[in-house]
């Protein structure tokens, strides 16, 4: 806290100064009027008022210097006090003024990030620390602005592929069950080839409208976790064997390396939902007739599950899968294609467990690693 507050001194420092510096020279300027006024009235004001009573008002001039003591000379401190409080007004008026200019300033930088307009904001020199904060400002707001629109447009771009994917299994569908209907008489073979490949296509189209509700979802659900200690290594076998059928179709399996005693503390729904996340970007991404690796340990009170296949992320592109309806593959076969909020979601569950994701890549393989705590205490405090 003291660090903070000297800090902030430190800001003002040049204000301070420039200030200081201006009420110096006006009190000043001010003790150098005040004595101007006392020598004034004592020396050449107070001759001058003597001659002007003695011609203008036929005195002799005993009786003008007379008038000019009882009325002004005896009364000199009156005059001092008004000089003063003049001089006070007047000191005022100037840091007023000043204080007027600064404010300004700020208030025309302010416009500048209200109209968003496409220039530095510069403040006087010994406002530079609000120069700094303020162009700091503008830069970040630019940035979420960019952010913000960059963002749209992904998920502008997901929806309209998968109102494009969604179309492809249901002229599908809507082709076989046709000919279905046109031809009462197909051979049985033929039919239940129809049925399986209609089914198929079903299942699909449940997948790409499932993944419309989850772009809805995504921003507007509060993520809730109702935690309890889990069996991690029967998470991940169970995990496993529900994707076989889609990695035995191109020669891959999951092969985990894990204690079976290995426990974690969270939400078994939603690190289920991780996992899940994870091992089919895996299985997607990973190539023809490799190994996906799952290993999971624990070090330091923090349970590691790393996930690596066979493939490479491009560098450009590795530091942004984590992003909202990020994907990467452009291309977004119908097969493979999804909205490119799993990984973005995982990220989101995982640090509400007080962990961390993260991916690293190089030619050969693609890892991603969770680091989850064991207790709830550690939970709680990483997580506030």
């Amino acid at each position: 806290m003291k660090l903070k507050n000297k800090n902030k001194k430190n800001d003002y420092s040049k204000l301070e100064r420039k200030l200081y510096m201006y009420i110096v020279m006006i009190v000043m300027a001010a003790v150098v009027f005040v004595l101007y006024i006392r020598s004034m009235i004592r020396g050449k004001l107070g001759e001058w008022i003597v001659r002007f009573l003695e011609n203008h008002y036929d005195l002799e001039y005993l009786d003008a210097m007379r008038i000019y003591q009882y009325s002004i000379r005896n009364n000199l401190e009156i005059f001092i006090y008004v000089a003063i409080a003049i001089s006070i007004l007047i000191l005022c008026r100037v840091m007023l003024s000043k204080f007027a200019k600064y404010f300004d300033e700020i208030n025309a930088g302010i416009d500048v990030l209200i109209q968003n307009e496409d220039k530095q904001i510069e403040l006087s020199a010994e406002m530079d620390f609000m120069e700094h904060k303020l162009n700091t400002l503008k830069q970040t707001l630019e940035k979420r602005e960019q952010d913000a629109k960059l963002a749209e447009q992904r998920k502008n771009d997901v929806v309209m592929y998968l109102a494009h994917d969604i179309k492809t299994p249901l002229t599908s569908i809507i082709g076989y069950l046709s000919l279905l209907d046109e031809a009462p008489d197909m051979p049985i073979e033929q039919k239940a080839k129809y049925v399986h490949i209609t089914l198929d296509k079903a299942y699909r189209l449940e997948q790409l409208i499932d993944e419309f509700f989850e772009i809805t979802r995504y921003n507007l659900q509060t993520i809730t976790l109702t935690k309890r200690h889990i069996d991690l290594y029967y998470m991940l076998v169970q995990m496993a064997d529900e994707f076989y059928p889609q990695l035995a179709a191109n020669g891959k399996q999951a092969v985990i390396h894990a204690p079976e005693d290995l426990t974690v503390f969270g939400d078994p729904d939603k690190l289920a939902r991780v996992f899940n996340n994870i091992l089919k970007n895996a299985v997607a991404y990973s190539e023809e007739n490799s190994v996906i690796d799952i290993t999971a340990g624990l070090s330091e009170n923090m349970v590691s599950i790393v996930f690596k296949n066979a493939g490479s992320i491009p560098k450009d592109k590795l530091a942004a899968i984590f992003e909202k309806f990020y994907r990467l593959d452009n291309a977004r076969s119908s097969d493979t294609g999804g909205t490119g909020l799993g990984l973005a979601i995982a990220k989101e569950i995982i640090i509400q467990h007080g962990g961390q994701i993260h991916a690293e890549s190089n030619d050969h393989y693609t890892t991603f690693t969770v680091e989850l705590p064991v207790l709830p205490d550690l939970v709680d405090k990483r997580g506030s």
